[in-house]
């Protein structure tokens, strides 16, 4: 049973899963997995099942609600959805204006959560090694794939809404960059600009039902091969780096129906290169600043977790 103080931690993760899912790739699931409810919100989403409805029948609302962890999913998803209405705003700001140290500040995320990770998860096998590189190379090739041009009919909107919604609870790879890669995302955010409601029904099912699948599976696999599993999240990890590197210079681009510039492909530079190649100011000392804040930030946060938790022993 968690207190208050509990509830309201739990609440802030919530915005910033919400915040980071406004930034195409960076994933909501990242942020859960950094943040320690990974695996508490895989087994919430199979919990959401027909099980759900007999202990209901059953049993009664109150223990359907602790069936589904009901108070879990509420405080989580109050905190998603207050970030998607007001620091969406702000993020998007950032994105636009501030875009080298918005992106520094996740690699730093990024890179104390693995640091975190790998010290809490030690490898004991040859195997946890081989799937971390398995991990990082997948992450990888994810990012450099060549982006295909699908047509947005209803049939692939479902099959890419189950997709990119399993991608989005994955730490390290991103729904919305999924889509961008199948030549569907213009689809997709002109589908919610025109409310197109056949289009995000479609998508939506095949979302809910992707997701409740994969979520069994990831569960499964999380209860009988947990180190395992998170050597190879951990590789994700260090793959996405490769698709948040602050400093790029753009290949290809398109514009979607509301307008925005979607970049299809870029290469990684050093700051030095990207103030050659691209004519613009680096903020080199900004965003490393900003990328050492987030580095410092999860593992302090870790630090008074771990502190916290020594104290209520």
């Amino acid at each position: 049973m968690r207190h208050f103080s509990q509830y309201l931690i739990l609440f802030f993760k919530g915005l910033a899963m919400g915040a980071a899912d406004v930034v195409p790739g960076v994933s909501g699931g990242t942020i859960a997995f950094v943040s320690g409810i990974y695996i508490e919100l895989i087994d919430t989403i199979k919990s959401v099942n027909i099980q759900a409805l007999r202990v209901l029948k059953s049993q009664g609302l109150a223990a359907a609600w602790r069936h589904i962890n009901g108070n879990f999913l509420v405080v989580l998803l109050s905190g998603i959805l207050t970030s998607l209405f007001s620091l969406a705003v702000v993020m998007q700001f950032l994105l636009a204006e501030h875009p080298l140290p918005l992106w520094s500040f996740f690699v730093g995320l990024i890179v104390g959560s693995v640091i975190y990770l790998l010290r809490q998860y030690r490898f004991a096998h040859w195997r946890e090694y081989l799937l971390f590189v398995t991990g990082i190379a997948i992450a990888w090739g994810v990012s450099v794939a060549p982006s295909v041009q699908l047509e947005g009919t209803l049939t692939t909107m479902f099959f890419a809404g189950s997709i990119a919604l399993c991608a989005m609870i994955l730490p390290g790879i991103s729904g919305s960059f999924i889509l961008m890669l199948l030549g569907l995302y213009p689809v997709f955010i002109g589908a919610i600009a025109e409310l197109q409601l056949d289009i995000l029904m479609v998508f939506g099912l095949g979302g809910i039902i992707g997701l409740a699948v994969f979520s069994r599976v990831l569960s499964w696999l999380l209860a009988h091969y947990e180190v395992p599993v998170i050597a190879m999240m951990c590789g994700f990890l260090v793959g996405s780096l490769n698709i948040i590197w602050p400093w790029k210079q753009v290949l290809e681009s398109v514009v979607s129906h509301s307008g925005k510039t979607i970049v299809l492909s870029a290469q990684n530079l050093w700051p030095s290169q990207y103030t050659q190649l691209v004519g613009m100011d680096a903020q080199t000392l900004l965003s490393v600043t900003a990328m050492l804040a987030g580095l410092i930030l999860v593992l302090g946060l870790e630090y008074v977790g771990s502190r916290y938790q020594d104290n209520s022993v």
